[in-house]
């Protein structure tokens, strides 16, 4: 299966794919990792295992449009299977999800639908909740609405705060990962289309 991942970061989910693969653990055949922004932390571990890169800068265009055009020609040329969203911090326009409809993932750090957007972590604890986790689902137009493909759950403890809650999260996030991906790899779908869990009260 070829795999495009798509990271903003230090890409430090991009690693655990990296190792598995290069222990035979997942059959998966990394072919680019691409940024929105150059010093993007992850590029470097791609090229330190030998992955190719390529970086379309967002700064570089006058407008998301524009972008997210480039961005899906880029991503076309290496005729993945799947393109997975691993931290970027970025929105992409329509073109870029109506050109890799059903084959574009991304994990967030929550269970959704609650507690979508890039604060979903922060919002758990504030909240009051005492179970959050984490969701790997296809990229829809709208924003972490997409079909959900998987999801781990996660207890918050009383003394959890935002960086060792997002440190748990994170552990469940990558298992996620490498089981969802592992089952793409053979050619099936790699959990039933789950109902995401209800909204907490």
């Amino acid at each position: 299966m070829r795999l495009v991942v798509l990271l903003s970061g230090s890409g430090s989910n991009f690693q655990t794919l990296i190792d598995a693969v290069a222990a035979d653990e997942l059959d998966v055949d990394i072919v680019a990792a691409g940024s929105d922004v150059p010093d993007a932390y992850g590029l470097t571990r791609a090229k330190t295992a030998g992955i190719e890169t390529f970086v379309v800068d967002y700064s570089a265009y006058e407008s998301r449009a524009a972008w997210t055009s480039a961005l899906a020609d880029t991503v076309a040329q290496y005729q993945p299977d799947l393109v997975l969203s691993s931290g970027l911090m970025r929105i992409v326009g329509e073109e870029f999800i109506t050109r890799f409809a059903g084959r574009f993932l991304n994990t967030h750090p929550a269970l959704l639908p609650a507690f979508p957007g890039a604060h979903a972590v922060r919002d758990a604890l504030r909240a009051g909740v005492v179970i959050t986790g984490t969701t790997l689902h296809l990229v829809d137009a709208g924003v972490d609405t997409g079909p959900i493909l998987d999801q781990r759950a996660v207890p918050i403890d009383p003394n959890d705060d935002e960086a060792s809650l997002h440190n748990k999260i994170k552990v469940a996030e990558r298992q996620m990962l490498l089981d969802n991906l592992a089952v793409l790899a053979t050619g099936t779908t790699p959990v039933q289309l789950i109902p995401p869990y209800a909204k907490p009260r």
